[in-house]
């Protein structure tokens, strides 16, 4: 038996982006200033290649162990955790233009807020360049003005609550074959509608505290190089 994990090379930079992101994680809510994390994922679509046995009394449905595979999708996800709402969107890919018109949806959806702190990961497509690369220079700059961009560190993505969030929808949805995006698409914005609607918050419990405590070797042995 054995456990495994992946936790990045605890440096200097490890732990400043940890802590940075814990803290805005403590932070109160703010509607002019949310705090929203976000995070994608890809989804292999797949089709049944015999009809499924429906469902009987005492017996449930059987499904064929053979697949068809029918392409692939991502799936974008931003969450705003103390206010229980979450935006998706549901792409053939994840490009750079994805990532843009994406993050133009979340910007629409906070018109009255003066900027969105926005904790992602380190993807070369997550920064402003996206914007450049895919409107006007005009629009990418004004677009860039509303979010302040927070990384997790490398091989950190337990710090972003979007992650969270996309393995909740995944237990829901992506627990059977899907075979189209406008089915992945439908099913999912159904499930965020309903979450939205009962405003289904994430209560956020690791601290900086916690964090000074369980890597407290870690933080012992870069104070220890400097000396």
């Amino acid at each position: 038996m054995k456990k495994t994990w992946c936790i990045g090379q605890i440096t200097g930079e490890y732990l400043a982006r940890m802590e940075n992101i814990l803290h805005l994680h403590r932070l109160v809510y703010d509607a002019a200033r949310p705090v929203v994390n976000l995070d994608e994922m890809p989804i292999q679509l797949l089709g049944e290649v015999a009809a499924p046995l429906p469902m009987k009394k005492d017996a449930p449905q059987k499904v064929d162990y053979e697949y068809q595979r029918c392409g692939t999708a991502a799936l974008f996800v931003a969450v705003e955790p103390l206010s229980g709402q979450r935006i998706i969107e549901v792409s053939p890919r994840r490009t750079k233009a994805d990532y843009c018109r994406f993050l133009q949806k979340v910007a629409a959806a906070y018109p009255k807020a003066a900027k969105m702190v926005l904790i992602q990961d380190n993807l070369n497509t997550h920064n402003a360049s996206s914007f450049y690369e895919n409107l006007p220079s005009a629009e990418a700059f004004a677009l860039a003005q509303r979010f302040e961009f927070h990384y997790t560190p490398k091989k950190a993505s337990w710090l972003n609550i979007a992650e969270l969030e996309l393995s909740a929808l995944a237990r829901v949805c992506l627990s059977r074959r899907i075979e189209t995006i406008e089915q992945l698409r439908s099913q999912l914005e159904a499930i965020v509608k309903q979450r939205n609607k009962e405003q289904a918050k994430i209560q956020w419990q690791f601290s900086i505290e916690d964090a000074r405590t369980k890597l407290k070797r870690h933080y012992e042995t870069l104070i220890t190089k400097l000396t």
